[in-house]
């Protein structure tokens, strides 16, 4: 009977410690609107300041250096690249229109399987298709005057002429605009892992890149809490091959915590 309390006890203790941690020793995570974009005054700008911006999209919202970098060798290295657009262009595996450095640096962003450079394409598919994503689409999403920044900046940086033009200056807004809507969440896992540009890095949701760890099962792997953590802070545990500071850290202020725990729960579902 004495056994049977104590059994009793100690069940009734562990269920009051978990409703405890689970109610406040998980921090919450709450829902954020989407980050500000950078308001691009481009009539103000001189070319100096119109490089500065191709740095900063470069290094900042446009996530170049996750694959560009010398670390990780997932994409080629773009600081002499204008050297190498001439050869590309004569290569019979170029499929492309442009003409010269300014014309492929674009497409190169736009329609990136235009040309794959040898070692770099997705698995299996003998470098016929890039397993980089349109930047004007999906989580990257840049504006065109954003690419045109970044090709003066990579034109800069390879000792090349800068041939791009800073586009004409948009029509600017008053101060009393209303305010730009916040997001609509998405609804489904596969919006999901569309938005957040998951299938950029991660086989899954008919994704086949292989820049980061195979999640097609990886439910039988790992659990919720795991995974969720994977999410908020990628670089918490590295999966054996994989190099630190190759998944964007921002997602828990990127993503409604809907969002995520609805992404968490059809990840833990795939075993």
């Amino acid at each position: 009977m004495k056994n049977l309390a104590a059994m009793t006890a100690f069940g009734l203790l562990t269920i009051g410690f978990f409703t405890w941690f689970s109610n406040f020793g998980i921090p919450e995570v709450k829902p954020s609107p989407p980050p500000k974009e950078e308001q691009l005054e481009l009539g103000a700008m001189g070319m100096d300041q119109f490089i500065a911006l191709g740095e900063r999209t470069f290094n900042g919202k446009g996530t170049c250096t996750l694959c560009h970098n010398p670390v990780g060798g997932r994409a080629p290295l773009l600081e002499k690249v204008g050297e190498s657009v001439r050869e590309r262009l004569a290569d019979a595996r170029y499929a492309g229109k442009a003409t010269g450095v300014e014309s492929y640096l674009y497409e190169s962003m736009v329609d990136p399987s235009a040309y794959v450079v040898a070692g770099f394409g997705k698995t299996g598919t003998n470098d016929t298709v890039s397993p980089m994503p349109n930047v004007l689409t999906g989580s990257v999403g840049l504006k065109d005057a954003e690419i045109k920044a970044v090709i003066a900046y990579l034109q800069k940086a390879s000792g090349f002429e800068v041939t791009v033009k800073i586009p004409s200056e948009v029509a600017e807004t008053s101060d009393d605009a209303p305010a730009e809507a916040a997001r609509k969440p998405v609804g489904t896992p596969q919006e999901a892992i569309a938005e957040f540009g998951c299938t950029a890095c991660h086989k899954v949701g008919g994704g086949e890149a292989d820049l980061g760890p195979d999640l097609t099962r990886i439910g039988r792997l790992r659990g919720k809490a795991y995974i969720r953590r994977s999410i908020l802070d990628p670089n918490a545990d590295i999966s054996q091959g994989f190099q630190r500071d190759t998944m964007p850290a921002d997602y828990g202020t990127q993503m409604y915590a809907r969002e995520l725990e609805m992404l968490v729960d059809y990840l833990a579902g795939l075993k």
